[in-house]
């Protein structure tokens, strides 16, 4: 008996969770861009994090400041960790050399997933295409 409550107390204990669940919605959330890691291990870094900023409104409207630009339109998430943007309003100013601008609005429409893991935002692209890494923004 006292080796079959050790035993129910050591899978009660596994399957306990270790810390409180993460937020794992986007509504409300303020992201700024830390990296992006190619398909093909291409790894990219912005000069400065907060020229690249990504806000996710409740309302189903993404704002974003793509380095010397702004963009402005719909995000949904018809599914869990699902994401998809829709047609964006994007200022057109011509960024300095090595802006990742030009990257980044030509990717955003082949974002398919998301998931915030350890406080961060890991925006996935279709076919393995690579994968964006950003922070939480500071308010």
């Amino acid at each position: 008996m006292r080796r079959l409550a050790a035993t129910l107390l050591a899978v009660a204990a596994a399957c306990a969770p270790l810390a409180p669940p993460a937020a794992t919605s986007l509504a409300g959330t303020s992201w700024r861009l830390v990296s992006f890691r190619g398909g093909d291990g291409t790894l990219l870094i912005p000069d400065e994090r907060a020229k690249y900023t990504f806000a996710f409104n409740a309302d189903g409207i993404f704002a974003a400041r793509i380095d010397c630009n702004r963009a402005r339109g719909a995000w949904t998430s018809s599914s869990r960790n699902s994401l998809q943007f829709g047609a964006m309003a994007i200022t057109r100013a011509q960024c300095e050399p090595g802006s990742l601008h030009d990257q980044i609005v030509r990717q955003l429409p082949f974002v398919r997933s998301y998931v915030i893991r350890d406080g961060r935002l890991f925006l996935a692209l279709m076919a393995d295409a690579g994968v964006y890494e950003l922070e939480p923004a500071p308010q």
